[in-house]
């Protein structure tokens, strides 16, 4: 696991570096053919054709890995036959084959390598890529791909270098620290992975040119200030303006400041303690005054 940073060749080059995926096991492997399906592209367009996502389009043709976040296949061992790239994701890829002859994508830990072996269910020990409920794993270990209900699969801490700690144990709760800071509580029947996930250097990979962005599918962002008043409210004036207002969306939404996240949302009352406290605003506004 590395970046490789090219020679200065040309102003994009000189900008850019590169993962050297030296994690993958074989670079021209195809997916499993059976765990694999068709992508579609919907350019940000909704079934009616309007764009509900804008700066949306264009982008690589890409092969969707299917992956097993439930980790529901218990007490059969597995073999790690090979970490793979995964252009839907930024983490890397296991492929297990069970003993069963059963093969099936996971994410891939950060130290998992070929031949290893792994296991999922009550009789699975604490370590590396093993996946277990969590009443069963010890207090201070870390965790990734945990599930928000028991059964439903793995929804927090899925992406490149996440980690999750196992706080507290109390009842039919757990208590995680998640990698944004936030503590919450959770059932002690969800199942979590044990470790971290890899490809650690992805958070400092440096696109280094705009090509590099359109091939994920990222299409070029507009600035309101740069537009026409028919087109954005913070658009028009004589030569260049900071918008006359606070920052919004092309309807008038307000874009700082505003709850992003459902009031009534049954997941709140088991948080403990908020990635951003909602007192920041008010706290900030006395000390300014």
């Amino acid at each position: 696991m590395g970046i490789k940073i090219y020679g200065r060749t040309t102003p994009g080059r000189r900008q850019a570096s590169v993962n050297d995926f030296s994690e993958i096991t074989d670079k021209r492997r195809r997916p499993v053919k059976s765990l694999r399906r068709r992508l579609p592209k919907t350019g940000g367009r909704n079934n009616q054709g309007v764009i509900t996502s804008r700066f949306r389009g264009g982008g690589h043709k890409r092969l969707y890995r299917i992956i097993d976040f439930k980790r529901s296949k218990d007490g059969i061992s597995a073999t790690v036959e090979a970490i793979e790239y995964d252009p839907n994701r930024n983490c890397f890829i296991a492929l297990l084959r069970y003993e069963d002859n059963v093969l099936r994508y996971i994410l891939a830990p950060h130290g998992l390598k070929a031949g290893d072996k792994v296991m999922s269910g009550p009789g699975a020990e604490p370590k590396l890529g093993n996946a277990m409920a969590l009443k069963d794993i010890p207090v201070g270990l870390d965790v990734h791909n945990i599930e928000l209900n028991p059964g439903q699969g793995g929804k927090l801490v899925r992406s490149a270098g996440g980690v999750a700690r196992l706080a507290a144990k109390e009842g039919d709760w757990a208590t995680i620290i998640l990698p944004s800071g936030e503590m919450r509580q959770v059932r002690i029947e969800c199942r979590a992975t044990m470790g971290q996930l890899g490809n650690l250097d992805h958070k400092n990979i440096k696109l280094g040119k705009a090509g590099r962005k359109r091939h994920l599918g990222r299409r070029p962002h507009v600035r309101g200030v740069a537009m026409n008043p028919v087109a954005h409210p913070l658009g028009g004036g004589e030569g260049r303006s900071g918008g006359g207002r606070h920052p919004c969306s092309p309807t008038g939404k307000l874009a700082k400041g505003g709850r992003t996240r459902k009031l009534r949302k049954q997941s709140n009352r088991r948080i403990l303690r908020r990635r951003k406290s909602r007192r920041y605003g008010q706290v900030s506004l006395k000390r300014r005054r």
